[in-house]
């Protein structure tokens, strides 16, 4: 609905600004430019009792040099005239490999204040635009852990272990980690919205068909599918933000997001656990059809299109059915890139990444902290319900994570600005991941208070979302035109290889204990701790000798 209306605007908005320039076009041309008399003479007979903005308009040189405009005779038409002064427009000749057509409009912005551009919206609108972005975060990310709250029920049903029933989890993730391969040619085709509406209708298609599963096989197939697509919309969704925040207002805009999209996974148990006060375990997965349901109604009806080079094109599109003259182009439509290549080059670049410092080392890092996650929610039934009596629903409920923000407008003010400031955060919260899981794994006996590992689940919470936060700044800021493939090569990555470790999670703590694995766990996250830290030092050294990483300094 708001694209449409968004489309409408275009429309109105050219219409106008045709109209506006026109005259403009006509008295201001230079005498090597020629244009019909009866051009001319119209503005001539409405610039005598109007006032324009060309400098000569109403003194004998600019008569003059309308006069001489008009002197010969000239091939241009009136829609060749408008193209070369409509403001926002570069008339250029076409580049070799762009094909043929002699000349050509390449269509931009009004200006640096067109408030047809997303990132000139007003503050409260990109922050509404924003939620609900983030709403779809948190309801694919929700989808991600629910199943972990109702294993035992779901096992017993259709027969199997509890290791067998958290593949649920698994191969959702798993999913996750093909499906935003996908994600970004496909936004960068079809626009933003028409991905997150067309994916999250099938997502909803295979979370009902996860609720109606008749046996173990079915469920896992369509939870996986379930993850293919609910990563489209997730990982368009950090475009989205780009599209609408510059660098700085991204500091402040940018958590919204991420906060949703933690939140949905650490959320999703406590779904899981209390849908058993009302039904079976299949209403784990209906409450998250609902909730989708809600989501892609916000979506429809509110969220308005935000990819910059496809509202160029609509631009584009209005002005060639305004002025008649095909000549006006978006810059993606001069050259015109078929679907197909543009996944061969998605599915290609990212494998150029992994010899990136900063992407390998960010990857591993993410990725680590993303199976300390899922296995610290595996374990949260032993660390709670067996060892404090807790009920099933509570258990999960305790998992809490706060976020603590602190705008840092003033770093950018008083110095230049640099991708490394965006680690400043993580530096704070990388050390609280193993301090969180020491403290959790020897203090989690029944003579201790149970607010002891309540308040390392909240050290743990704020140490995660501080990391994900700045991590994901980072590599934008880092990697700028490049930054999709480098974020797809992250991603794939860390689902992929997080969906096969959860399955260990279970029989981990069943042979191991909450002791000894959330010692294990703290160790291995302590191994990663010096990594923000190395990046916030020679960060700018290595993105010198990056061949993708832009060089801010």
């Amino acid at each position: 609905m708001q694209s449409f209306i968004q489309y409408r605007k275009f429309s109105l908005a050219v219409r106008k600004q045709v109209q506006e320039d026109r005259e403009k076009a006509v008295f201001c041309l230079s005498p090597e430019l020629h244009i019909p008399e009866s051009l001319v003479r119209d503005h001539r007979r409405t610039s005598l009792s109007s006032s324009t903005t060309c400098p000569a308009e109403n003194t004998a040189e600019g008569l003059e040099r309308a006069n001489s405009a008009t002197s010969a005779r000239t091939q241009y038409s009136k829609r060749h005239t408008v193209g070369h002064f409509l403001t926002g427009i570069h008339a250029r000749d076409r580049t070799t490999n762009e094909g043929k057509g002699g000349i050509v409009f390449v269509v931009n912005w009004e200006g640096d204040d067109d408030p047809l551009n997303p990132r000139n919206w007003g503050v409260a609108y990109r922050v509404w635009v924003t939620l609900i972005v983030a709403s779809i975060a948190f309801v694919v990310g929700a989808a991600s852990s629910t199943d972990t709250g109702i294993l035992t029920q779901a096992a017993a049903e259709f027969g199997v272990s509890e290791v067998v029933e958290s593949m649920t989890t698994g191969l959702y993730l798993a999913g996750f980690g093909v499906g935003a391969v996908f994600a970004g040619p496909f936004s960068e085709t079809f626009g933003r919205n028409a991905v997150y509406i067309s994916t999250m209708v099938i997502f909803m298609m295979f979370i009902m068909a996860a609720a109606l599963a008749p046996n173990i096989g079915a469920q896992l197939a369509f939870r996986f599918l379930a993850g293919a697509f609910g990563a489209t919309p997730l990982t368009c969704a950090g475009g989205s933000i780009s599209d609408m925040w510059p660098s700085l207002e991204k500091t402040f805009a940018f958590p919204m997001f991420a906060i949703s999209a933690f939140g949905g996974p650490v959320l999703g148990p406590v779904i899981g656990s209390y849908i058993m006060n009302i039904g079976t375990w299949r209403w784990s997965e209906w409450i998250i059809l609902i909730i989708s349901a809600f989501v892609l109604g916000l979506v429809v009806f509110f969220q308005p299109e935000t990819f910059p080079p496809l509202l160029l094109q609509w631009k584009a599109k209005h002005l060639r059915d305004e002025t008649g003259d095909h000549r006006f182009r978006a810059e993606i439509e001069i050259m015109h890139i078929s679907l197909w290549m543009r996944l061969k080059i998605a599915l290609t670049r990212p494998l150029k990444f992994a010899l990136e410092p900063i992407v390998v080392l960010m990857t591993l890092y993410m990725t680590v902290l993303y199976i300390v996650l899922f296995t610290f929610l595996d374990g949260y039934p032993h660390i709670f319900q067996k060892v404090y009596k807790t009920s099933q629903g509570l258990t999960n409920v305790i998992f809490t994570v706060p976020w603590v923000y602190k705008i840092t407008k003033e770093c950018f003010v008083k110095q230049s600005f640099v991708p490394e400031v965006r680690l400043w955060f993580a530096m704070l919260g990388a050390p609280a991941i193993p301090i969180s899981l020491f403290w959790m794994g020897w203090t989690d006996y029944a003579s201790i208070s149970i607010w002891s590992p309540i308040m390392a689940s909240v050290l743990f919470g704020y140490g995660l979302i501080c990391i994900f936060m700045t991590a994901y700044m980072y590599l934008i800021d880092s990697y700028e035109i490049y930054a999709a493939s480098a974020l797809t090569f992250v991603t794939f990555t860390r689902y992929v290889t997080a969906g096969g470790m959860t399955v260990v999670g279970v029989p981990f703590y069943n042979n191991m204990g909450p002791h000894w694995t959330l010692t294990i766990l703290g160790c291995i996250s302590l191994l990663m701790v010096p990594i923000p830290y190395v990046f916030y030092k020679y960060g700018h050294i290595i993105r010198r000798r990056s061949q993708y990483a832009v060089s801010w300094n």
